[in-house]
Protein backbone atom coordinates (compact mmCIF):
# COMPACT_ATOMS: atom_id res chain seq x y z
CA UNK A 1 0.00 0.00 0.00
CA UNK A 2 1.87 3.36 -0.97
CA UNK A 3 1.88 6.21 1.60
CA UNK A 4 -0.41 8.38 -1.18
CA UNK A 5 -3.58 10.44 -0.21
CA UNK A 6 -6.56 9.10 -2.35
CA UNK A 7 -7.78 13.39 -2.66
CA UNK A 8 -4.80 15.11 -2.14
CA UNK A 9 -2.15 13.29 -3.28
CA UNK A 10 0.12 13.82 -0.46
CA UNK A 11 2.93 11.63 -0.77
CA UNK A 12 6.65 10.86 1.33
CA UNK A 13 8.82 13.68 1.06
CA UNK A 14 12.58 12.93 1.69
CA UNK A 15 16.01 15.90 2.75
CA UNK A 16 17.73 16.46 5.08
CA UNK A 17 18.08 16.47 8.63
CA UNK A 18 20.78 19.04 9.12
CA UNK A 19 22.43 19.34 12.59
CA UNK A 20 24.55 22.18 14.81
CA UNK A 21 27.64 21.11 12.89
CA UNK A 22 25.76 21.32 9.16
CA UNK A 23 26.10 17.29 9.07
CA UNK A 24 23.66 16.16 6.95
CA UNK A 25 21.88 12.91 7.51
CA UNK A 26 18.97 11.60 4.84
CA UNK A 27 15.34 11.45 6.38
CA UNK A 28 11.99 11.09 5.45
CA UNK A 29 8.67 13.46 6.01
CA UNK A 30 5.72 10.60 6.14
CA UNK A 31 2.46 12.29 4.92
CA UNK A 32 -0.75 12.02 8.10
CA UNK A 33 -2.54 9.03 6.45
CA UNK A 34 -5.54 7.56 8.36
CA UNK A 35 -7.60 4.62 7.60
CA UNK A 36 -11.02 6.70 6.95
CA UNK A 37 -14.67 5.44 5.98
CA UNK A 38 -16.81 8.20 5.00
CA UNK A 39 -20.42 7.55 3.95
CA UNK A 40 -21.57 7.56 -0.36
CA UNK A 41 -25.18 8.66 -0.32
CA UNK A 42 -25.15 7.86 -3.82
CA UNK A 43 -23.86 4.56 -3.58
CA UNK A 44 -25.48 3.56 0.07
CA UNK A 45 -22.44 2.29 1.20
CA UNK A 46 -19.41 3.33 3.42
CA UNK A 47 -16.65 3.49 1.76
CA UNK A 48 -12.85 2.56 3.09
CA UNK A 49 -10.24 5.51 1.78
CA UNK A 50 -6.72 6.05 3.11
CA UNK A 51 -6.78 9.96 3.74
CA UNK A 52 -4.49 12.51 5.22
CA UNK A 53 -6.41 14.76 7.33
CA UNK A 54 -6.34 17.54 5.30
CA UNK A 55 -8.17 15.03 2.59
CA UNK A 56 -10.72 14.58 5.32
CA UNK A 57 -11.62 18.23 5.93
CA UNK A 58 -11.59 18.87 1.93
CA UNK A 59 -13.86 16.28 1.68
CA UNK A 60 -16.01 17.57 4.44
CA UNK A 61 -15.78 21.06 3.83
CA UNK A 62 -17.15 20.19 0.08
CA UNK A 63 -20.74 18.81 1.36
CA UNK A 64 -19.23 14.87 1.60
CA UNK A 65 -17.44 12.53 -1.06
CA UNK A 66 -20.22 12.35 -3.20
CA UNK A 67 -20.48 16.29 -3.89
CA UNK A 68 -16.64 16.71 -3.76
CA UNK A 69 -15.82 13.82 -6.75
CA UNK A 70 -18.25 14.77 -8.76
CA UNK A 71 -17.31 18.60 -8.46
CA UNK A 72 -13.16 18.27 -8.92
CA UNK A 73 -12.20 17.58 -12.66
CA UNK A 74 -10.54 14.44 -13.01
CA UNK A 75 -6.78 15.18 -13.55
CA UNK A 76 -6.83 16.17 -9.83
CA UNK A 77 -7.87 12.75 -8.59
CA UNK A 78 -5.89 9.54 -8.50
CA UNK A 79 -6.59 6.52 -10.10
CA UNK A 80 -8.70 4.59 -6.61
CA UNK A 81 -10.41 7.92 -6.24
CA UNK A 82 -11.56 7.94 -9.63
CA UNK A 83 -12.58 4.70 -10.32
CA UNK A 84 -14.81 5.72 -7.36
CA UNK A 85 -16.33 8.92 -9.42
CA UNK A 86 -17.26 6.70 -11.96
CA UNK A 87 -19.24 3.94 -9.52
CA UNK A 88 -20.98 6.85 -8.41
CA UNK A 89 -21.27 8.28 -11.82
CA UNK A 90 -23.16 5.11 -12.80
CA UNK A 91 -25.04 4.81 -9.45
CA UNK A 92 -26.78 8.21 -9.59
CA UNK A 93 -27.27 7.74 -13.72
CA UNK A 94 -28.89 4.09 -12.97
CA UNK A 95 -31.02 6.22 -9.74
CA UNK A 96 -32.31 9.15 -12.05
CA UNK A 97 -33.33 6.20 -14.73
Amino acid sequence: MSRRCMITGKAVMSGNNVSHANNRTRRRWLPNLQDFRVESETLGERVKMRLTTRGMRTIEANGGLDAYLLGVSDAKLSTEALALKRRIERAAAAKAA
